[in-house]
């Protein structure tokens, strides 16, 4: 138990340190922008974005580092291994995932991973034209915009309750937009666990002492164009405030070798008023709902709805409430896991065309 105490005491003056940072950052400067550090709520592993998102409850692979820490500790074998790749808005961005984790002993687990989502090859036509006027397709520059996160997870079951079991992450954030900006961000993340025959309930405190991602803009690349008359922007950080995930789970058995998995996960934001069906100045609140039907736990059929959202209807202008649906497989033989989600990113068609969806594929490998 030294080790747990060492590293409690380490989070707790380093979040109370970081916290008194981004407050006073906050109170100089509004610097609380809505969908700050977004890419880490995108989701990661094909399970859990074919069923809404709704893991807080339930994860217990390498993927519970990023969902809740906590779930480190139902890990069933020593060793488990998580990758995922996918490609959004028909491949222009790429986002990847990798992750480990393992048991430190019977009370303890400890777990890594590696996020980037990104857009590469993007064509910086600044300097297309040459100082006699004429087009040089030679003077084209391509860089690339992409973020990247590292998550260090740590958890331990607790004896003051049964089925108690807590976690924590230190990330650590790194955004560049080519040579133009680069910016480093360090946060902290806290969750728990409770089992109880067969309902699971979850608790995920993410950025709970704020995170602060300071920018430096490198102003020297912005001044290639004289005839450029946008503004350069200044360095500066930006505050991302908590987001809680409170979740529940049953599990019901089914006749034959089939059981269903009911999940739900209610995601509250604090960072002002966003589009969800509860929706107010201190806390808005967006609902996610998952089903997996599994037979004889080998292969697997799952669902979900999230990101329920008020749009105007085309052609009407009415508003109406609309909601993200998901869909994937999954499939388990030998510790080998392979998982495949088709999730549809938008809410609504834009005028004939469709709506564009994207699929999401991992794999996860569990050995002794």
């Amino acid at each position: 138990m030294p080790h747990f105490s060492r590293l409690a005491r380490f989070l707790i003056f380093s979040g109370l340190g970081w916290a008194s940072v981004s407050t006073a950052l906050a109170q100089s400067e509004d610097r609380t922008p809505k969908y700050a550090n977004e890419f880490l709520n995108i989701g990661v592993g094909g399970r859990a974005l074919s069923m809404g998102n709704t893991q807080v409850s339930l994860a217990q692979d390498a993927t519970a580092g990023y969902w809740n820490p906590a779930g480190l500790l139902a890990q069933k074998t020593k060793y488990d291994a998580v990758l995922m790749h996918s490609e959004l808005f028909s491949g222009i961005v790429k986002n990847d995932y990798a992750a480990f984790s393992m048991p430190l002993d019977e009370r303890s687990a400890i777990g890594a991973s590696i996020i980037r989502l990104g857009v590469d090859d993007i064509a910086d036509t600044r300097a297309l034209v040459n100082e006699y006027g004429q087009i040089d397709y030679n003077r084209i520059n391509y860089f690339s915009v992409a973020d990247y996160a590292l998550l260090l997870s740590y958890a331990r079951k607790l004896d003051m309750v049964e089925g108690l079991q807590v976690g924590a992450n230190g990330k650590i954030i790194y955004r560049n937009v080519g040579s133009f900006a680069t910016a480093w961000g360090f946060g902290v993340d806290a969750g728990a666990q409770l089992r109880r025959g067969d309902w699971q309930f979850g608790l995920m405190a993410r950025d709970i002492t704020t995170t602060v991602t300071a920018w430096s803009i490198n102003s020297e690349k912005f001044k290639t164009s004289t005839q450029d008359t946008l503004a350069i922007p200044k360095s500066s950080a930006e505050v991302t405030l908590p987001r809680f995930v409170l979740g529940a789970a049953r599990t019901i058995k089914l006749p034959g070798q089939f059981t269903a998995l009911l999940a739900t996960d209610l995601e509250l934001t604090t960072d002002g008023k966003r589009n969800t069906p509860i929706s107010t100045s201190f806390v808005s609140v967006d609902p996610h709902v998952g089903l997996e039907v599994g037979y004889h736990n080998v292969a697997f059929l799952r669902g979900g709805v999230s990101n329920f959202q008020k749009v105007k209807a085309v052609g009407t202008g009415k508003e109406e409430w609309r909601a993200q649906p998901s869909l994937g497989v999954g499939f388990t033989t030998s510790g080998l896991r392979l998982d495949v989600a088709l999730s549809r990113l938008a809410v609504e068609k834009v005028g004939q065309r469709s709506q564009t969806n994207s699929i999401i594929v991992s794999l996860g490998y569990s050995f002794q």
